[in-house]
């Protein structure tokens, strides 16, 4: 599932606002262990562009 969700971020990266909404859509569906995963994939990925995106999008309890 986590690979899953790298391919939607990467395919909707062009546009900001489908983005934030698959990015909230693929932390409910992942499991609290590939979280950090994701964050971490997606700050290095997308972290320039979307950063702000990306921080308030992840629970605060994920560093």
């Amino acid at each position: 599932m986590l690979e899953f969700c790298k391919k939607i971020l990467t395919k909707v990266s062009f546009d900001r606002l489908l983005f934030k909404k698959e990015l909230k859509k693929a932390i409910s569906r992942l499991s609290k262990e590939d979280i950090p995963a994701l964050k971490n994939w997606c700050v290095q990925q997308f972290g320039t562009i979307y950063g702000d995106i990306i921080q308030e999008s992840f629970p605060h309890a994920i560093a």
